[in-house]
């Protein structure tokens, strides 16, 4: 049954599924790689030292633009009341939602990185640095989204309170993720891994708290 579940989520969400952002974190994720360069100047020495920096500020904005359609159009449409029905808590279908989010958005942010760096001008060795700090980050990215989709998804304007709130709690990862490319030891990575799989394990009981609070309403 998770397995079913997973497949309906990644339909929704990924790149051309019913209800899904397509492929719109992407697009926003490289238009701010391309914006950059005409925003600061196009010194070369600039770029590659703030050049990091921006692509996880890119990263984190473009992980908040599918949220409101992560959680919301279930609810309403009483999707989680018939999974509970089933003998699916809300907790284990958050934690199918978490890392159907995920896929739909990191992979991608993953491979778009390799474009912006260049176009940032970043040397492979922080290219490197940069791509492993994603691959520690987004799935904590994708934790808080998830988080705050459920606890905004029965509000009026939810979605642009979850934007809001999604930012202040996504800064410790993009402290030491962009922090770690100033550190040639890979304490910062460790941090952003361990941050991130900390948020992995607490979103989907937050979030499954969330709707069940959202269902008995």
């Amino acid at each position: 049954m998770m397995s079913r579940l997973l497949r309906r989520d990644l339909g929704l969400l990924l790149p051309g599924g019913r209800g899904g952002a397509g492929v719109l974190p992407l697009l926003f994720f490289l238009a701010v790689a391309m914006l950059y360069p005409f925003a600061v100047g196009p010194e070369p020495e600039l770029l590659a030292r703030t050049g990091g920096g921006v692509i996880w500020v890119a990263a984190l904005l473009a992980a908040i633009l599918p949220l409101e359609r992560l959680v919301t159009g279930d609810l309403e449409a009483g999707v989680f009341d018939q999974l509970a029905l089933r003998g699916i808590s809300e907790e284990w279908a958050m934690v199918s939602r978490l890392v159907a989010h995920w896929l739909a958005f990191g992979p991608l942010l993953l491979i778009a990185a390799v474009p912006a760096a260049a176009l940032l001008g970043l040397s492979g060795e922080t290219l490197r640095t940069v791509l492993l700090g994603l691959l520690a980050g987004t799935p904590g990215l994708a934790a808080v989204g998830l988080a705050v989709a459920a606890l905004t998804a029965s509000l009026r304007g939810g979605a642009a309170l979850a934007g809001l709130m999604v930012i202040p709690l996504a800064v410790p990862l993009l402290i030491f993720g962009a922090g770690a490319l100033s550190q040639p030891e890979a304490g910062g990575l460790l941090l952003t891994c361990a941050i991130s799989l900390g948020l992995c394990a607490v979103a989907p009981l937050a979030a499954g708290a969330a709707i069940r609070a959202a269902r008995d309403a």
